[in-house]
């Protein structure tokens, strides 16, 4: 080996990493600019901490040299359009992958693919949240240089979806994201994504290859569709804001910080439900006059209005908030109410957190129609999912709590949770009040002069009020306790940090 050979090794690396970067392709980045986009490369570091970021497979280069010149893949499909490794993130460990949309429309070639079976597998043996920014076209069918015939033994898919309840696992959707693409973005515990995202499990090529016509890439699994039907957890304004929620996500991960203190006086609390108790009233300021300042996160909330789910923290402490939207359906719990109910549940569990149930609903959804979508098993899903819950649950009925479905909110019992409490208006019975007059003195009120018989409804159904009182439940110890609402944050909080860590 001669004196010079280092330095000669030493300069090709320099320049073989820098064709890997953004800078060796201006023209391309520009154009990416001009589309208001951000680069693979530039998400990652916007997203981890500077310095941390440790890549794997950056020489890897498209199996194509059978029809292309190694020199030319080598500048124009850097890394086979997959970048991934480990870093930091707020100062903890991590992963981070992404698919990069100007190699090749960021399809998924046949090296990529062991690329992304190694940091999986990887992220399993090392434990490492991982996030994960999947656009892309989905398969790539030029790489020419392996013997391939299906290429159905590929890992990836299997290997990501074992990592479910395993690792954290969040995945970012922007732009075109189709076949394989889509469902590494589909098996993530989360998916955030921006306006102009496409999610589907073929893009326009396949599907017209299928024979089932043709259309453009912008009809399918737009953004409004996919939010709208639970696809979609979060849906921001861009890349930078897609960020800036992965980051807040993952700090929930990380357990409790320093109390940021109340959002409002908590004597509000007093004051935000209406009088009547048949209004509807929008629940999320509850939520957010329960929590710290800027800590929560609202999850699918296109998708089942009647409940609403979030991230958020109490004096400090991450945790799963779930609660019944008045404004939807008088809050009833329908067949995709369960379902959303039940997988944020699911990810509560896997994730770690506690849960929050802020409990205001007439009970599930009932009759032929609600029925036909399921209700069943969906509900029963709910049902079990709270069931098997072992982080800290705990319950508050704001308003009503009714049926089945109150039963579902608390875990299936009111005494499943670590505490369950009431506010002082609210009430608790197996099914609605004047629904229950009428049910249990049907034949009484047959024989009523039909003048008389609202009179009479009324009547019975004050007086089951005052028995299902929230105090008169609590007196023969169906609840643990009523409590003022400018309680609530407080009794939250001490019962959350008197359970055991997990």
């Amino acid at each position: 080996m001669t004196d010079d050979a280092p330095a000669t090794g030493l300069t090709e690396l320099l320049a073989r990493r820098f064709l890997t970067t953004d800078e060796a392709r201006g023209e391309k980045v520009a154009r990416w600019h001009a589309r208001d986009r951000r680069t693979a490369r530039e998400n990652i570091a916007d997203l981890v901490d500077a310095g941390s970021f440790v890549e794997y497979g950056r020489f890897v280069t498209a199996a194509q040299e059978r029809r292309r010149p190694l020199a030319e893949l080598v500048v124009e499909a850097p890394a086979d359009g997959i970048i991934g490794g480990t870093a930091t993130i707020d100062g903890r460990p991590c992963a981070v992958l992404s698919y990069d949309y100007l190699v090749m429309a960021g399809t998924q070639g046949m090296r990529g693919h062991r690329k992304s079976d190694r940091l999986i597998e990887l992220v399993g043996r090392m434990g490492l949240p991982t996030v994960f920014f999947t656009e892309g076209g989905g398969g790539r069918p030029g790489d020419v240089d392996l013997p391939l015939v299906s290429a159905l033994d590929v890992g990836s898919f299997a290997l990501w979806g074992a990592l479910e309840g395993v690792v954290p696992r969040i995945a970012v959707v922007s732009g075109r994201c189709f076949a394989g693409n889509a469902v590494l973005a589909g098996s993530a515990d989360l998916r955030i994504a921006t306006p102009d995202a496409n999610l589907g499990m073929a893009g326009p090529a396949m599907i017209a290859g299928g024979g089932l016509g043709r259309f453009a890439a912008e009809e399918i699994g737009p953004v409004e569709v996919q939010a709208a039907n639970g696809v979609l957890d979060v849906v921001v304004d861009d890349e930078e804001e897609a960020v800036a929620v992965v980051r807040r996500i993952l700090g929930y991960l990380a357990g409790p910080v320093p109390s940021a203190g109340a959002t409002t006086d908590p004597a509000d609390l007093r004051t935000m439900l209406p009088a009547n108790d048949r209004e509807a009233f929008d629940v999320r300021p509850v939520v957010e006059a329960l929590a710290d300042p800027d800590s929560v996160t609202w999850l699918r909330a296109s998708w089942a209005r009647e409940l609403v789910t979030a991230f958020a923290r109490i004096d400090g402490i991450p945790l799963g908030v779930v609660a019944n939207q008045s404004t939807h359906l008088a809050g009833a719990l329908t067949a995709e109410a369960s379902a959303k109910a039940a997988d944020f549940l699911g990810l509560c569990e896997r994730w770690g957190l506690p849960v929050l149930s802020l409990v205001d609903t007439p009970g599930f959804m009932v009759g032929p129609d609600a029925e036909e979508a399921g209700l069943v098993r969906h509900a029963s899903r709910m049902v079990n999912a709270g069931a098997r819950l072992t982080v800290p649950l705990v319950g508050v009925v704001l308003r009503r709590g009714y049926g089945l479905g109150a039963q579902a909110m608390l875990g299936g019992s009111t005494h499943r949770p670590l505490l369950t409490v009431a506010w002082p208006d609210a009430h608790l019975g197996a099914m609605g009040l004047e629904g229950a007059v009428r049910l249990s003195l049907a034949h009484e009120l047959a024989a009523l002069p039909e003048d008389e018989r609202e009179e009479a409804v009324a009547r019975h159904t004050a007086e089951l009020r005052a028995h299902a009182s929230a105090l008169n439940v609590a007196r023969v110890f169906e609840i643990d306790d009523v409590i003022d609402p400018a309680e609530t944050r407080t009794v939250v909080a001490a019962t959350l940090r008197a359970a055991a860590p997990r």
